[in-house]
């Protein structure tokens, strides 16, 4: 059997991030930027109040803790005003918050340091120059990257940019994964099983896995096991997408089945790799642009994991992450628990931290059986427990996988 460290180092050779591409802003959240964003303007752009108050040359009131100084107030300034003032020695202008200053003013007393009045003001505390004003450029200059390529753009970078008036950014997009069922005895959850029949669980449940790493998401849905409609709907998703992820198609006679649709697409290796659950599964490069495609197990627990060690991976890998895999801690054991020899197992656990010394804790979840999909539904980790351990006691430390963070 392969290890599950050989089959991933193959997948993620096979990662081709798509060309970068210019979206607005409000579509850029998550993905990673694909240019050095240069301030052409700086920001503030002029000098503003930082809080409401009155505008004054700091000269004029530097006296008035021993003495509260009068000055007549000669007109106000509101937020967002285009007209220009200017502010002549021993006068004060009323402004508001986010106000440009006069010219020759270069402070602002709050309120709270006056007796508030409209037509003439009684200053009582002195403002040194430049106190509580935002000067122009205090923040960005002129010519200053304020977004780096390779960041990951989140909802700070969005206002950066919102702020610097960039109404678009060039990113590396999301990669397009095409997620497919193949089964005689799936059935869509709209409708009424009959005997034999069961819910496409799998296309649904990849289709969020593959949502949650970040990947625009197309679910195909049931397709048939009939060679010829198989091939036609593969080939036509390989024109459109990065990623194809075919669960369902591995074991038995649909397996054969769905590699000799695959067959004229390009070279398919299916193989067992030492995990469980999961252990037999394909990978090939497909079509024309050689398109990473996954053959997944039938089974919805299987197929989720599978998905979690090598599919989420390469998504993000594509997204152009530099850690594409989970973040791994080590926990100790609650619960003794056992896994398959010869194979890494991928267990699913409940992660806690102690309070008093903040360890990390691990409680096993259900048996290691591969059909426990509510198990995993209430799962927040994976147990990693290497090839040549079979049984592990309470109490013994092991490798923890994060899965998604539940709120």
């Amino acid at each position: 059997m392969r290890s599950v460290d050989e089959q991933l180092r193959r997948v993620l050779a096979a990662a081709v991030r798509p060309a970068p591409v210019r979206v607005a802003i409000s579509e850029a959240q998550g993905l990673l930027c694909a240019e050095e964003v240069v301030a052409e303007r700086p920001l503030p752009g002029f000098d503003q109040a930082v809080v409401d108050g009155y505008a004054v040359r700091s000269v004029d009131v530097q006296g008035a803790a021993e003495k509260p100084v009068r000055l007549p107030v000669v007109g106000e300034i509101p937020a967002g005003s285009r007209q220009p003032r200017r502010l002549q020695p021993g006068q004060a202008v009323r402004v508001a918050t986010g106000a440009p200053l006069p010219t020759l003013a270069d402070a602002v007393v709050p309120l709270g340091f006056t007796d508030g009045h409209l037509a003439r003001v009684t200053v009582q505390r002195p403002v040194p120059s430049a106190a509580f004003v935002r000067r122009t450029g205090e923040d960005v200059q002129t010519g200053d990257v304020v977004v780096r390529r390779g960041t990951t753009i989140g909802a700070a970078q969005v206002g950066l940019l919102a702020a610097v008036g960039r109404d678009k950014v060039l990113v590396h997009p999301r990669p397009r994964v095409s997620i497919i069922s193949v089964g005689e005895e799936l059935l869509d959850v709209d409708r009424t099983p009959s005997q034999g029949q069961i819910y496409d669980v799998n296309s649904y449940a990849l289709a969020a896995a593959a949502r949650d790493a970040g990947a625009e998401v197309t679910r195909v849905g049931i397709v048939s096991t009939d060679p010829s409609r198989l091939r036609e709907v593969v080939d036509g998703r390989l024109l459109l997408s990065e990623i194809v992820v075919i669960a369902g198609g591995v074991g038995g006679s649909a397996g054969e089945e769905v590699r000799a649709a695959l067959a004229d697409l390009g070279e398919m290796d299916t193989t067992r790799v030492a995990m469980h659950p999961g252990s037999v599964q394909g990978f090939g490069r497909l079509g024309p642009d050689a398109v990473p495609t996954f053959l997944l197990p039938g089974n919805p627990m299987s197929a989720l994991v599978v998905f979690e060690v090598l599919v989420r991976p390469l998504i993000r890998c594509v997204l152009g992450k530099k850690h594409p895999q989970r973040r791994e801690v080590s926990a100790r054991l609650l619960s003794p628990t056992s896994s398959t020899k010869g194979r890494r197992g991928f267990l699913r656990g409940q992660l806690l931290r102690d309070s008093d010394n903040g360890e990390y804790l691990v409680q096993p979840l259900g048996t290691s059986g591969s059909h426990l999909l509510a198990s995993l539904a209430e799962a927040n980790c994976l147990i990693l427990v290497e090839e040549d351990t079979t049984d592990v006691m309470a109490g013994e430390q092991v490798r923890v996988s994060f899965l998604a963070q539940r709120g």
